[in-house]
């Protein structure tokens, strides 16, 4: 079959387009033929080697979408045929994947291979940031940077749902627009404003509940000046480069805030959790709610090119491989 392999760290032309071999599904594992993979920042990531893989050469991609192969010994939740999309599973850039499954589910008739495969990892990350880091409910006030990005628009959709106002930051007044017609009640244009004094202005100078902050370095300062006092600072990525070392007594000094960086993994480490956040997830999507916006759709041979979108931020919404 044909894979997408990384033999050393380093820019975009890592992305080699293979032909390997993967073998029959173990112990608790399925075999699934991808019909669509999600391209996210942690894959570049990992090709960078800022978060290591397990070695190299390795396939990079975590989440996809598709049609059940084989099952390994012990699996009984799966057959042939079905359909499953997963989230959290290393080696998604390939025509097929042995899949835990563990992090495997099935995928509703009525969602789409390509809306399973850009909404899962991305998904399941707003719902842990919204319903189990911070929980978000009417009255809230929230600041999303990247609100235009994939994680971003569904946070914005899924916090409207619930009843909050959204205070979102964008690279560009297109990005701008797609935030404000997923419900986003103020952009700010980050290199235009100081986003942190917008912030003020928008709330009465009382600051916002939580700070959804994927951009790292370039926004943290920012972030904490946002808060109101006992605000949280959810850190869940460093598109910008990673925040530098702190002193923790910033937190007191700028309102007893809370500062936290929770993982996906660690909220999926039980299978229980891996189905009541997917069930979570299924609910605001197939009721409407939640609108997953596919707006890249490339050929799986053209990851390099994927990823030079992705660090470009030329990209909006969702983007999926296609093998």
């Amino acid at each position: 079959m044909k894979a997408i392999r990384v033999h050393q760290h380093g820019g975009p032309d890592v992305l080699a387009y293979e032909t390997v071999e993967i073998g029959e599904p173990g112990l608790g594992e399925v075999r699934v033929r991808n019909r669509a993979i999600g391209v996210n920042f942690v894959d570049v990531y990992m090709r960078r080697g800022s978060y290591p893989p397990p070695q190299l050469p390795f396939i990079p991609g975590k989440e996809g979408a598709g049609e059940v192969v084989a099952v390994g010994p012990d699996v009984e939740e799966f057959k042939p045929g079905d359909r499953v999309a997963y989230a959290e599973a290393l080696g998604a850039y390939a025509e097929e994947h042995n899949v835990p499954a563990h992090m495997l589910v099935h995928l509703p008739d009525d969602i789409d291979f390509e809306t399973g495969a850009g909404m899962m990892l991305k998904g399941l990350t707003a719902q842990y940031l919204l319903r189990r880091t911070f929980r978000v409910e009417a009255g809230h006030t929230i600041l999303v940077h990247a609100v235009a990005g994939g994680v971003g628009l569904i946070l914005t959709q899924w916090a409207k749902n619930l009843g909050a106002t959204v205070i979102g930051t964008a690279g560009s007044r297109e990005k701008a627009e797609l935030a404000r017609s997923a419900g986003a009640d103020h952009v700010i244009d980050y290199a235009k404003e100081n986003f942190a004094v917008r912030v003020r202005e928008f709330t009465g100078g009382e600051g916002v509940d939580v700070v959804y902050d994927g951009i790292g370095q370039a926004t943290f300062e920012g972030s904490l000046d946002s808060l109101r006092p006992f605000g949280h600072f959810v850190s869940f990525g460093a598109a910008s480069g990673p925040i530098a070392p702190f002193d923790i007594t910033t937190l007191a000094m700028k309102g007893a805030l809370y500062a936290t960086w929770p993982l996906l993994p660690t909220h999926l480490a039980r299978r229980e959790d891996v189905l009541a956040m997917t069930k979570d997830l299924f609910d605001v999507v197939e009721t409407g709610a939640v609108k997953i916006p596919v707006h890249a759709r490339l050929p799986l041979a053209d990851a390099a090119k994927a990823h030079r979108r992705l660090e470009g931020r030329q990209t909006t919404g969702a983007m999926v491989l296609l093998p």
